[in-house]
């Protein structure tokens, strides 16, 4: 099994309602990417400096599930609209 971690911190600008945009686009890939065998989407409550406002942990079979999920058009989709209101981004990739 593969995890992929993402945590991101959002610009200050519509904060409020791209987080809530980019859980929905996130949350919807289940139900369009095959390979994609879960995903949580999650809202940072943590007042610490070090905080992201957004996480996702997503599981695949395989490393090539991975690689079908980054490159599949709803994905890019949300990655698209993503890229365009967050301030940075973290990833983590592991095999259990």
């Amino acid at each position: 099994m593969v995890k992929h971690i993402v945590m991101f911190d959002f610009k200050d600008e519509n904060r409020q309602e791209n987080l809530l945009k980019a859980k929905k686009m996130l949350e919807s890939l289940v139900d369009t990417v095959p390979s994609l065998k879960s995903i949580e989407v999650g809202l940072n409550f943590s007042k610490e400096d070090r905080a992201m406002d957004l996480s996702i942990i997503a599981e695949f079979d395989n490393i090539e599930g991975l690689e079908l999920y980054t490159n599949h058009p709803e994905h890019l989709e949300a990655v698209a609209f993503i890229k365009t209101v967050v301030s940075q981004s973290k990833v983590s990739d592991y095999i259990l």
